[in-house]
């Protein structure tokens, strides 16, 4: 070529092809980056609700999903008071909201990545010079100065494969997951409260139960004495009455005892002292109809159980915290700036010629970390396979829960119409047998074995009574207790699960 028609390139152009070779080794970085991922993976898949057989267990009943004032229909408004004190009050309760405060706090700080970090710096540093250093020949050269420097910078992680923005997904879903968590610990703890409250009303039907016992046998007692005067009885059969009285009252201080403790561990669950229990008064509990269930109970559960949903949330923060430790495999690159003024005479430092600025991209690839990157890798692919197998066995046991509760509810309700059979049965046979003692054709022993199966059925009536509301709060729970996720949250959340066992 003629040196006459050689022209020098341009400014631009030297830039475009600049840029161009940028473009092209972000290009192989990132290329070589995936090619170094090895060959870790996910070995679980999220169950689907359909693919657990349950439609003969769960009939179709129309009926509701419980509501969040499911305590209001036990008709009971201490037991009302008792839930909000517990809710308020609560050690663990407020455990578990302190830990949703800081989850969110820590969204707050992994959010922050997404944005400009800028800052002020200044200095003022006396400092001696070398002088075999820059500075030789010169005569800063071995003297003492005091440099001075005002400096803001500003630097911001482009983000180019959207690492930050996983990571922020990663902690919202954490988040998402602690507030779940947060409302499952206060159904537990309101469940809590309800039976224990039912057991407390349980035990005063007991109590009730003893009561009339040791009446019924005092009037026994009565009778075998006046047999006694008349001679119809000796001194065997009093005295044998008399110790059935006793017996009785044993029976009641044995129930008086259970009443103490159960006050005690209610106060307890209100994150009070034993003293509060004392001031529980009778409950007066009233039973319901046998409840309804959903027609859309296997799929809803997802979504009305507040620990398949955190178990759900879980899973979707691992598969971002996978997708976040695969761009570490990619380069970063930074854009940092700064402004400011230097100088080495104090006094010359605010003026103009002291300005000093810098503009410019760094760029971090990884090149050897010594597996430290495929191991973190492999790691993040075990926590989602441990989350997804949780998550599926929580919906295994949240199957299995409401399942056992439903059968032993429509159990419990057959075992109410025969034992009230039973109990009235038992009660006409301890009237006969008690005529025919006072006429003297019937022994005592026979009046004591008529009474014993009249007390044994009358505590299983109570017994069935209170079994039957505390399976009907144990169904409330199972059910979620009036908890509902949100949809667009729920859409998310089931569409991200999904998604990353495919992934690798």
């Amino acid at each position: 070529m003629h040196p006459s028609t050689y022209s020098a390139p341009s400014r631009n152009g030297v830039a475009a092809r600049a840029g161009s070779l940028a473009l092209t080794v972000l290009a192989a970085a990132a290329i070589s980056g995936c090619a170094a991922l090895g060959n870790s993976h996910s070995t679980q898949t999220m169950s689907e609700p359909g693919t657990l057989a349950s439609p003969q267990t769960f009939s179709a009943d129309h009926g509701q999903w419980p509501s969040q004032d499911w305590v209001d229909q036990f008709h009971d408004p201490q037991l009302r008071a008792l839930a909000d004190e517990a809710v308020k009050d609560n050690p663990n309760l407020q455990i578990a909201f302190a830990r949703v405060e800081a989850s969110r706090a820590m969204a707050d700080a992994t959010r922050a990545a997404l944005y400009p970090n800028a800052d002020f710096q200044a200095s003022i540093i006396r400092q001696r010079f070398s002088e075999t250093d820059l500075f030789t020949g010169t005569p800063l050269a071995g003297s003492w100065q005091n440099q001075s420097r005002l400096q803001f910078g500003l630097s911001w992680d482009l983000d180019f494969w959207g690492k930050n923005r996983d990571a922020l997904e990663a902690a919202l879903s954490d988040d998402r997951a602690i507030e779940a968590e947060s409302q499952a610990a206060r159904l537990m703890l309101t469940t809590s409260i309800a039976r224990g409250y039912n057991r407390l009303a349980a035990l005063y039907a007991q109590r009730d139960v003893a009561e009339r016992a040791i009446a019924q046998r005092r009037d026994l007692t009565d009778l075998s004495r006046q047999r006694l005067a008349a001679g119809l009885d000796t001194q065997v059969e009093t005295t044998q009455a008399r110790a059935t009285v006793a017996s009785a009252q044993t029976d009641l201080q044995v129930v008086d005892e259970e009443i103490a403790l159960a006050r005690n561990q209610i106060a307890a669950l209100l994150g009070k002292g034993p003293d509060r229990g004392l001031q529980i008064a009778r409950p007066t509990l009233l039973a319901n109809p046998t409840p309804q269930l959903p027609d859309d109970l296997t799929i809803g559960l997802i979504g009305r159980r507040p620990d398949l949903v955190a178990a759900r949330w879980r899973v979707e923060a691992t598969s971002k915290d996978i997708s976040v430790a695969k761009k570490e495999f990619l380069p970063d690159v930074t854009l940092t700036a700064f402004a400011g003024l230097a100088s080495l005479d104090p006094s010359k430092l605010l003026m103009g010629i002291s300005r000093t600025f810098g503009v410019g991209p760094t760029l971090r690839l990884p090149i050897f970390e010594g597996g430290r990157l495929r191991a973190n890798l492999k790691g993040k692919y075990a926590q989602y396979d441990i989350a997804v197998a949780s998550y599926n066995q929580t919906l295994v046991d949240a199957l299995r829960e409401t399942a056992d509760t439903v059968t032993s509810i429509r159990s419990v309700d057959q075992q109410i119409k025969s034992q009230r059979e039973a109990l009235d049965l038992s009660e006409h046979a301890y009237s006969l047998a008690t005529t025919r003692y006072k006429a003297g054709l019937g022994t005592q022993l026979t009046v004591l074995n008529a009474e014993s199966t009249v007390l044994q059925q009358r505590r299983l009536a109570t017994d069935l009574q209170a079994r039957r509301l505390d399976l009907q709060m144990g169904l409330i729970k199972a059910l979620g207790g009036g908890y509902q996720e949100a949809d667009e949250q729920a859409e998310k959340a089931g569409k991200a699960s999904t998604e990353q066992g495919t992934r690798g």
